[in-house]
């Protein structure tokens, strides 16, 4: 778990919208702001090869972020908005 730490701690310092996992609905996926299909595509390109240091890590999320198709973020968040509107 101590990476997922360091994660989070990386995107709250680097993304001013990011919503810090306190506020997230703890058993419901569906509704959870950090869409799996964003966290999946961001996993599968950071972890395309090995990582060694923690420092590596970041800089690959960091990279990876930057590099993430709009249109993969705004179709999560448009599918998110219509679970939470469901609900």
């Amino acid at each position: 778990m101590h990476c997922a730490r360091d994660t989070v701690q990386l995107l709250t310092r680097e993304m001013l919208d990011f919503i810090p996992p306190s506020l997230w609905l703890p058993n419901s996926p569906d509704l959870n702001p950090v869409d799996y299909r964003v966290w999946g595509v961001l996993q599968k390109r950071v972890y395309r090869q090995n990582i060694q240091t923690l420092d590596e890590l970041r800089q690959r999320i960091t990279e990876e972020w930057e590099h993430m198709d709009q249109r993969i973020i705004g179709n999560a968040v448009k599918q998110w908005l219509r679970s939470v509107s469901l609900c």
